[in-house]
């Protein structure tokens, strides 16, 4: 993550807020990048509903039946577009950050 200023900028910004969960997401996000978690849509699908927090990439794999907002690093076009089919938001984690400061409601998947 260390060359990606994206990646950068936004492990800066998270380590301001004062957040326990936000330590967490930073400690994923911070690490070398052959840790980057992955994750399907459908582990999303068979595991969590309302908002889902990926700190690494969703990957469109499998099918989502439900609405579910979904806030990670980094989303495969495919997985963008069968989160928005199925009535949910794909956002950025800074997106979230601003829209809910305290990450209350939000489940993380590691």
């Amino acid at each position: 993550m260390k060359s990606n200023i994206t990646g950068v900028k936004l492990v800066r910004e998270l380590e301001k807020m004062k957040e326990p969960v936000w330590g967490r997401v930073v400690e994923e996000l911070a690490g070398p990048a052959r840790r980057n978690r992955e994750v399907n849509l459908s582990d999303i699908n068979r595991h969590q509903s309302g908002t889902v927090l990926v700190p690494g990439k969703v990957l469109g794999t499998g099918s989502l039946t439900k609405k579910v907002d979904v806030a990670a690093f980094r989303f495969s076009k495919t997985a963008r577009e069968k989160i928005t089919k199925a009535g949910g938001k794909a956002m950025s984690i800074g997106e979230l950050a601003k829209q809910n400061p305290k990450c209350s409601n939000v489940k993380i998947m590691v």
